[in-house]
């Protein structure tokens, strides 16, 4: 049997967990059941992880960085702030569709009965996004192209609609992309 470099099996254990979520039934993931996709034992798990929120831990990371990396580049490479807002929304819609498995872990089904700091360090990435719409709205307020009074509602608003869009294809089985027709429905409410 080869040999993992240190770090592979941990990647390979979160990209397991990650396919496993992808199941459209959203069955609940045990390590039983994961340790039995990988072929190891639930042992070799908790070499590697602490606990099953441990594992959930990494996938939020893996979200966190992903999505908030992406949003500053965006914020570097946009200086209008409303593209910024419109290339965010659909960056983050883009994201749900191209991982599934972490869609339910950003709307939460996938930490029903886990450890509950893990939802609310979703909750926390729900409100770390609409802060990063609210910045590129007041900048779209100093371009004359928004009103003041107005970026605390849009930016919800936003958000709102992306989370509803990441519920509806989860909620769908996956069917259901989040991007369909999304840049007309975000274009209203930057009117």
């Amino acid at each position: 049997m080869a040999t993992t470099k240190p770090g592979e099996r941990k990647h390979q254990i979160l990209q397991t967990l990650a396919a496993m979520l992808e199941q459209p039934k959203g069955e609940k993931i045990t390590t039983a059941a994961l340790a039995g996709r990988l072929e190891v034992s639930e042992a070799a798990l908790y070499r590697h992880f602490a606990s099953k929120a441990q594992m959930f831990e990494g996938l939020i990371e893996f979200i966190e960085s992903s999505v908030f990396g992406l949003i500053n580049q965006i914020a570097e490479q946009q200086e209008n702030g409303l593209s910024q807002v419109q290339a965010m929304t659909g960056m983050l819609l883009n994201f749900a569709e191209r991982n599934p498995g972490m869609t339910r872990v950003m709307i939460g089904d996938a930490l029903v009965n886990e450890d509950e700091r893990l939802q609310q360090r979703m909750n926390q990435f729900v409100e770390r996004v609409e802060l990063a719409l609210k910045q590129s709205l007041r900048i779209a307020v100093t371009q004359g192209e928004a009103k003041e009074s107005e970026v605390a509602a849009r930016a919800n608003m936003i958000a709102s609609l992306v989370m509803g869009r990441w519920h509806r294809f989860a909620k769908s089985g996956f069917r259901q992309n989040p991007s369909e027709n999304a840049q007309a429905q975000i274009a209203l409410l930057l009117v």
